[in-house]
């Protein structure tokens, strides 16, 4: 049971024991403390309530404490909370799988870990234990921050400080609108060279780059002619999928699947943590072989937890009432009412709309991460009651399907205050 006490006690106690993500703790507002979330809001400690317009980091799809996914994982809990993986297996890991493989076009076997990092690192280890070539990825991507999913988008602001420890990846320009063409040229350049043994992407979209749309006509012959010449194509679902852009899988727009698919973040509707790399039969017999070191040396002890996947199993049933995507696309319309009414505004270099995903870019001088107005723009939010995490000077709304029209409008108006 948490104590009651009141928020500037919660914030004090947080900042003499607890280091933060992506936070500069000298100059950083103190945190947040949040004791409750129900639906679309969270709750501070003295009752005060968030509106979450970002999913609490892309993860929460169905909205907080949703009883549903709450029941199965209290129900798991009394059955059986975590068994090794090693050796063993569980109903709630062999179902899920079963489930997730029927939706996924060509695919045969799921890898568990425990978060988008990690299925991005064992998407690379099991292209990299089978082939001597590098990495060929997109200017601009976030994998991840393990040291692989680092290196696997090149040097970038994200990964600086370790860049003396990456390993080398050709990187080339993402085909945005208006680019498509230069992106293709590079495209084919990086494959003439012929040291590429895989093709990673974010598809459609790539996401803590700055929310930045890609065309998926391009990407598919990307991925096709990848495929002609022997390539292994990674896609990063890891924010994507589930429905964020409509579709489950975003890759479903694209009218061909790569050949290893790796999720985390909604997968368990922001219950608790899990990954997966998917992958087809092809990738899982490279490591056949009665060799013991052949396999794919790779295990974390909570993967495929109980509970964890008990909850993507009640999150999948959810994902899949027709409400649901009448839900993401309420959500998509009323994004691109508001896309008509902002486009072409001179403080606006773009505004974008992909499923459930709304991105605004400000013009500013710098255009970069680490611009100070996206402190003045979470400030202005959070006075009014929404949370929201601005990706420099990006602005996105990522939101859990739960939300309602009025909410959404809520959020517009506190937008139309920052153009006025």
């Amino acid at each position: 049971m948490v104590e009651k006490t009141d928020t500037g006690s919660w914030a004090l106690r947080d900042l003499a024991v607890i280091w933060h993500p992506y936070t500069q703790a000298l100059t950083a507002p103190p945190p947040i403390p949040i004791v409750r979330g129900e639906g679309a809001y969270l709750y501070g400690a003295s009752g005060e309530a968030y509106l979450d317009a970002i999913s609490s980091w892309w993860v929460n799809l169905h909205g907080h404490t949703h009883p549903m996914i709450a029941r199965a994982i209290a129900d798991q809990a009394k059955t059986l909370e975590h068994v090794l993986f090693g050796g063993c297996t569980h109903p709630q890991a062999i179902l899920f799988a079963e489930r997730l493989l029927a939706l996924l076009p060509g695919y045969s076997k799921v890898f568990y870990s425990d978060n988008g990092s990690t299925a991005i690192e064992i998407a690379l280890k099991m292209v990299f234990q089978t082939s001597d070539k590098g990495l060929l990825s997109f200017e601009g991507a976030y994998h991840g921050d393990t040291f692989g999913a680092m290196a696997a988008v090149g040097k970038t602001h994200f990964n600086r400080p370790f860049w003396p420890y990456l390993f080398p990846v050709d990187s080339i320009p993402p085909p945005e609108p208006g680019c498509e063409e230069a992106s293709w040229a590079a495209f084919e350049k990086a494959l003439q060279s012929d040291r590429i043994g895989a093709f990673i992407f974010e598809p459609l979209i790539q996401g803590s780059g700055g929310m930045r749309l890609h065309s998926g006509e391009v990407l598919a012959r990307m991925i096709h002619a990848c495929r002609e010449r022997g390539i292994l194509t990674i896609a990063d679902e890891v924010m994507t999928a589930f429905g964020r852009t409509g579709p489950l899988f975003a890759c479903s727009r694209l009218g061909i699947w790569p050949d290893l698919l790796c999720l985390s973040k909604g997968i368990t509707g922001g219950f608790l943590p899990l990954g997966a790399t998917v992958v087809k039969e092809s990738i899982f017999n490279a490591f056949l072989s009665p060799d013991p070191a052949r396999a794919l040396l790779h295990g974390h002890s909570y993967m495929a937890n109980p509970l964890a996947c008990a909850a993507a199993n009640a999150n999948l049933d959810l994902l899949l009432r027709p409400e649901c995507e009448e839900a993401r696309q309420r959500i998509e319309r009323s994004h691109q009412r508001a896309k008509s009414k902002w486009a072409g505004h001179p403080k606006l270099r773009r505004v974008d709309v992909l499923g459930t995903i709304f991105a605004l870019e400000y013009r500013v001088e710098d255009a970069s991460y680490f611009n100070p107005l996206k402190r003045r723009l979470a400030d202005l939010f959070l006075q009014r009651g929404i949370l929201v995490r601005p990706l420099g000077n990006v602005l996105y709304l990522l939101p859990p399907y739960c939300i309602q029209d009025d909410e959404l409008e809520r959020i517009y108006a506190v937008i139309q205050e920052t153009l006025n």
